[in-house]
């Protein structure tokens, strides 16, 4: 370390250092006069160090988060004033000189130490003051620690790390491109990334055995909590394989890091496997948190002929809460207002007595069969409870009842905060009918492989699924992958099928296509979201809290100033009208 502005970092001045000469550089943390006893703190990136002064007016000239560098000798404090929160608690330096190397203004914008519950522009417009606090650096640094352990854990399973373009072909991939207009080329534009999809297949294609890059990838769609305008994935690919080698080196990556870097626990490998369907059906969602013991149930048969009118025909979905007939009413009214809020016009429940007969509005609507059927259907026993959750469209059902389920799951405490449980989800639908388009369209990835190939796609298509895989951790999805389709002719077909003639590949997808006529080789891969891994790992809720420099939610740059005006002249230079 060159000692022109400091020889060891404020946090490792120790008692071993007690009578010696140091030099230190950092931040003004804060100024404290103790009845004319000024007391200074000076902050560098490993910890905070007191310093004093013989000298009542060596200070005078310091402000809050002004730059300095302090050469001093390092004393004990009094016992009396050991401060056990610091690992210099116990030590100060007694200032000899002290430089300002970078002066900051008697008014910050707002308090380093408690920036994080200023309002997020604000924050965002002064990041940099924001990487200050502890907490806000921490959260990069542990960003740091992650991605180098990535990296040598991908090198460990013997991938070869490559970068791919950033400036690319715009190709219609399920998000909206950012697109770069061209000076050269009038008329013509260049796209940013949304991922690193199709030169990873080219790579294979390439000869290249196993790929992987720390991938930005880039999406202009609105910004919510865990999705932002650039984010990173961890992007594998492997040729020879099939999506049970995707699994066993996704499950090994994903266990070893949470298992490094966290102390909770972490669901055993293999990962539970669960069909989509299946996930629909149980859960509502094909991310669901398996934290949450509770399951849904389809009760629809039961209620096929019901003289109930919102259930009869109905799709009805239950959800079993056992011994919970104790519960005040104010509790159910509770869970009825949170179904309003999610579009139900509020929630029918049943509670089994231990005479065996139901209590609830809707029993009057039952039959003696109906009421026996749904004992036996939904396992009910005295003090269970069971929600209903209906509608005509099965889609809304199942959203509203998973929604439901997650509700349960957080008023009754059932999620453990201390577990990180992993599943995978596979067998998507290869295609969905689109309500507005009423059309069908590629459910998933238009370039994933059929179940059974070629001959797959004879079946009826609301039949057919994908080899189509994510990766889901306590209610978030973690990554997602797919077996790709590599065969031309399955690959037409499938387009096909959704109304693209080859004309579409051949234009839309010409580099790929055309390289699959050489010879590509069975391959899949996945992509693990870097910033996601980071949040659940730090407990945040906010994808931006693990990011240097964000945009905020509105997709603002409120530090930079972007998106900005740029001049006529530019524009021109581009063949850009403004209209």
């Amino acid at each position: 370390m060159c000692d022109k502005f400091r020889n060891v970092y404020c946090g490792n001045v120790s008692e071993n250092d007690i009578g010696t000469a140091v030099k230190i550089a950092g931040w003004v943390e804060n100024i404290r006069d103790h009845g004319g006893v000024i007391f200074v703190d000076i902050r560098d990136e490993e910890g905070t160090v007191q310093l004093v002064s013989n000298d009542d007016h060596i200070f005078d000239h310091l402000t809050r988060e002004s730059a300095v560098t302090v050469s001093g000798i390092v004393r004990k404090r009094d016992e009396d004033d050991y401060n056990p929160r610091l690992k210099t608690g116990t030590i100060e330096i007694l200032v000899e000189k002290i430089e300002v190397l970078g002066r900051a203004p008697n008014e910050l914008p707002f308090e380093i130490m408690s920036s994080t519950s200023v309002a997020e522009d604000i924050r965002l417009k002064y990041r940099y003051l924001d990487l200050r606090n502890e907490k806000v650096h921490h959260n990069i640094k542990f960003r740091s620690e992650v991605l180098k352990y990535i990296r040598n854990k991908m090198d460990a399973l013997g991938f070869t790390e490559v970068q791919t373009p950033i400036i690319t072909a715009s190709s219609p991939e399920g998000a909206r491109d950012f697109l770069i207009p061209s000076r050269k080329f009038k008329g013509k534009f260049y796209a940013l990334p949304q991922a690193p999809q199709i030169f990873k297949e080219l790579l294979m294609v390439s000869g290249f055995d196993k790929y992987y890059q720390i991938a930005p990838c880039f999406r202009d769609e609105d910004c919510r909590s865990d999705r932002t305008l650039e984010f990173y994935q961890l992007d594998f690919e492997m040729a020879f394989v099939d999506e049970e080698d995707v699994y066993q080196i996704g499950e090994e990556i994903f266990y070893d890091i949470f298992k490094n870097f966290s102390k909770r626990e972490v669901s055993p490998r293999p990962f539970r496997r669960i069909p989509y369907r299946e996930a629909m059906l149980k859960y509502g969602t094909d991310k669901p948190d398996l934290r949450n013991p509770l399951e849904i149930i389809d009760v629809s048969a039961i209620f096929k002929e019901s003289t109930f009118k919102p259930f009869r025909g109905a799709v009805v979905r239950g959800i079993v809460v056992d011994d919970l007939a104790s519960m005040s009413n104010s509790w159910f009214n509770e869970v009825v207002e949170y179904a309003k809020t999610i579009g139900m016009p509020g929630i029918g429940y049943l509670t089994l007595e231990q005479d065996g007969t139901f209590k609830g509005p809707i029993d009057k609507f039952l039959t003696k069969e109906d009421r026996e059927n749904l004992i036996s259907a939904a396992h009910l026993k005295s003090g269970s409870v069971i929600f209903f959750i209906a509608d005509r469209n099965e889609k809304v059902a199942a959203k509203q009842a998973g929604m439901i389920r997650t509700e349960l799951g957080r008023k009754l405490n059932l999620i453990n905060p201390n577990k990180y449980e992993f599943c995978i989800i596979n067998d998507f639908p290869m295609f969905e009918y689109d309500e507005t388009t009423k059309k069908y369209e590629f459910c998933h990835n238009p370039f994933s492989m059929p179940h059974g190939g070629l001959k797959g796609l004879e079946k009826d298509i609301e039949q057919i699924l994908a080899h189509q895989y994510d990766f889901v951790c306590n209610g978030h999805e973690m990554a997602s992958g797919a077996v790709r389709n590599h065969d031309i002719k399955c690959l037409e077909k499938a387009f096909e099928m959704v109304g693209y003639d080859k004309s579409i590949l051949e234009t839309k997808f010409r580099s790929l296509y055309n390289a699959f006529q050489y010879g590509a080789p069975p391959h899949a891969g996945m992509a693990p979201g870097i910033d996601r891994i980071l949040m659940l790992l730090l407990d945040e809720v906010n994808l931006r809290e693990v990011q240097a420099f964000p945009m905020s939610v509105s997709g603002q740059d409120m530090m930079m100033g972007c998106p900005s005006e740029v001049s006529e002249e530019q524009l021109r230079e581009l063949h850009i009208k403004i209209r």
